[in-house]
């Protein structure tokens, strides 16, 4: 039992998802009394595991040509059918938080977009030049659709924040496997840019998140 709760926390990609949850927790907590804050990141954190889930499953073959026996279902801690039954779980479990808990349906809808835009990102996005933008348009909701279920407009620089801070994290967990990626065909956007590429990219996009922060953030103190 212990080594099936640890194969679904490592499924889970469970550094990443951790640092979701509490982005999501700080930012709910901009419009939110606590208890709400905390049922706001717990609907996040049903929504990662449904990503990070998904995305072992579709690697999974590659996983395995590779020998990544750091990866649960590679390194036999889960199988597969554990991990899908577990998704099946899930996926009405994230539902139900997001529409149904302090979101609401506008919140909550913008929310299960950006798991859906995760989602594309598994199947669809990963292997293209576009690979970036399910990063972009996730990250950015993810602040965002706090202010919108307070009927508020997020200002701009929480939502460039976001992007910047997406395309910089996809570039970033891309490097690791760049090699092994090229040799699986596997053509997302850091992967023609090569390694240093990738590193100059990600440097550059956190580099405009602070900027930008840096001349947002007085200026909203100001007004």
């Amino acid at each position: 039992m212990k080594s099936r709760i640890t194969g679904l926390g490592k499924a889970s990609h469970f550094g990443p998802t951790l640092i979701v949850t509490s982005l999501s927790f700080f930012f709910a907590e901009l419009y939110w009394p606590t208890g709400s804050a905390l049922i706001i990141a717990l609907s996040f954190f049903s929504g990662q595991l449904i990503v990070g889930w998904s995305n072992d499953l579709v690697d999974y073959p590659d996983d395995l040509s590779h020998q990544r026996m750091n990866k649960p279902l590679v390194g036999g801690l889960i199988t597969r059918k554990y991990l899908q039954r577990w998704l099946a779980v899930m996926v009405p479990i994230s539902i139900v938080l997001n529409l149904f808990g302090p979101l609401g349906f506008v919140g909550g809808g913008l929310s299960l977009f950006a798991i859906g835009w995760a989602l594309a990102y598994n199947f669809y996005f990963k292997f293209n030049f576009l690979s970036p933008l399910p990063f972009a348009v996730a990250f950015a909701i993810l602040p965002s659709c706090m202010a919108y279920s307070k009927d508020k407009t997020p200002p701009v620089w929480m939502i460039l924040g976001g992007a910047f801070l997406g395309i910089a994290a996809h570039f970033i967990n891309v490097i690791k496997d760049m090699d092994q990626d090229h040799a699986s065909g596997i053509k997302g956007l850091p992967q023609r840019c090569g390694k240093k590429g990738s590193i100059i990219v990600a440097a550059t996009f956190i580099v405009l998140a602070i900027a930008q922060l840096l001349i947002a953030i007085p200026l909203q103190l100001e007004q």
